[in-house]
C-alpha cells in the first residue's frame, strides 16, 4: 500500500529526508518516530503528494506521487499535526462540507457523516460549533473528516500532539479500532510507549535518514543487551538471591523495590535466551521457596528510542 524507494528531499545542501525505502502493506499500522525536524512531516507530505520529492520514487496503493497525484489524494486521508476549523460552522455542517467536497451527495452524505461522528465518539457534539470543541475533541473531528470518504491509506501526523492524558488513551483507542478495518496507517507522534501497544510496524528516523524499520517485537530485541527477571519470593529474599546468583546463566543479582514489594532483579549472561533461566523457578521450589512472581522485565519503545537515536535533526 506504500512502498517508497530511496525517497528523498533536499534543499540546497540540507536533506531533509535522504535516501527513505519503506514497505506497507494492507492492514499495518506504522508508528513513525523521530526527533522534531527529523523529517517525519516532510516524508509524510511527499506521500500525500503536497511536497514533491527531489528524487526516489513513491507508491501509494501501487500508484507514483509523480504521475497519478490526483488519484492518491482519492485513496489517502491525510491529517497534519495542525490544523484549523471554520468558525461559523456546526460539527456536522463542518462534516457535511467536506462530504461534498469529496463528492458524496443525498442522502448518502448525511449518512456518512454521521457514521464518523459515532465512531469518533462525537455524535453528542454533532449541533455544537466547531471551535467550541477542545483540543482533542477537534483532533477527532480531524480524523472523522479523512475518515468521510473511506480512504484505503491514512496518513496521521502526530494525532496525539497537546493532548491531555484521557484524550491521548481515547485516539489510542480509536486507532486501534480503525486498524481492525484493513487500513493502512503511519502516524507520527512523540508518545512512544503507546505507539507500541497501537503498531505492529516502527521506523525510527533522525537527520532524515531512517535508522530503523521493523516490527516492534524486532527493535525491542536489537536494543536488548541482556535478559533481566524480577523474582518475588514469599520469605527470606536474601537467601533466595544468593541461591539463584549461583546459577550459570546469571551475572549480577541484587534486591530492589518495586511497586513497595522487594524483588530479585536478576540480570543474565549476554546470549542467554528463555531456555537458560527455565530452571530458576524449579531451584527456588525445591529449596522450599513459595514464587509470588516471575517475569521478565520488558524494553519499552521509549527506552529503544533513546538507544538508537541522539537526538540530532536536519
Amino acid at each position: 500500500m506504500i512502498k517508497t524507494e530511496i525517497l528523498t528531499k533536499q534543499y540546497g545542501k540540507l536533506y531533509a529526508v535522504k535516501d527513505l525505502s519503506l514497505d506497507l502493506v494492507a492492514g499495518d499500522l506504522f508508528g513513525f518516530i523521530g526527533p522534531n525536524g527529523s523529517g517525519k512531516t516532510t516524508t509524510m507530505k511527499m506521500l500525500a503528494t503536497i511536497l514533491q520529492p527531489t528524487y526516489g520514487e513513491a507508491y501509494v496503493c501501487d500508484m507514483s506521487v509523480f504521475t497519478h497525484p490526483k488519484e492518491i489524494r482519492r485513496m489517502i486521508g491525510y491529517m497534519p499535526d495542525f490544523f484549523g476549523v471554520y468558525d461559523d460552522m456546526k460539527v456536522i455542517e463542518y462534516l457535511e462540507f467536506f462530504a461534498a467536497a469529496y463528492r458524496i451527495k443525498g442522502e448518502a452524505r448525511r449518512k456518512v457523516c454521521e457514521e464518523m461522528l459515532e465512531l469518533v465518539d462525537l455524535g453528542y457534539k454533532r449541533d455544537a460549533m466547531a471551535t467550541s470543541l477542545s483540543r482533542g475533541m477537534t483532533q477527532r473531528l480531524g480524523l472523522a473528516r479523512v475518515l468521510l470518504h473511506d480512504p484505503q491509506v491514512l496518513l496521521l501526523d502526530e494525532p496525539a500532539s497537546g493532548l491531555d492524558p484521557r484524550a491521548r488513551i481515547e485516539m489510542r483507542e480509536l486507532l486501534k479500532r480503525l486498524g481492525t478495518r484493513g487500513k493502512t496507517i503511519m502516524v507520527s507522534s512523540h508518545i512512544l510507549p503507546e505507539l507500541a501497544d497501537v503498531c505492529n510496524k516502527v521506523g525510527i528516523i533522525e537527520r532524515g535518514e531512517l535508522l530503523v524499520n521493523a516490527n516492534v517485537t524486532e527493535v525491542m530485541s536489537r536494543v536488548r543487551d541482556h535478559i533481566v527477571l524480577s523474582i518475588e519470593v514469599t520469605k527470606n529474599i536474601e537467601a533466595a538471591a544468593k541461591l539463584i546468583e549461583q546459577h550459570e546463566s546469571v551475572s549480577k543479582v541484587e534486591i530492589v523495590e518495586q511497586h513497595g514489594k522487594k524483588v530479585v532483579q536478576t540480570a543474565l549472561k549476554k546470549g542467554q535466551t528463555t531456555e537458560n533461566y527455565a530452571e530458576l523457578p524449579t531451584i527456588l521450589i525445591q529449596n522450599g521457596y513459595k514464587i509470588q512472581s516471575f517475569k521478565e522485565e520488558e524494553i519499552n519503545l521509549e527506552t529503544a528510542f533513546m538507544t538508537l537515536t541522539k537526538g540530532i535533526t536536519a
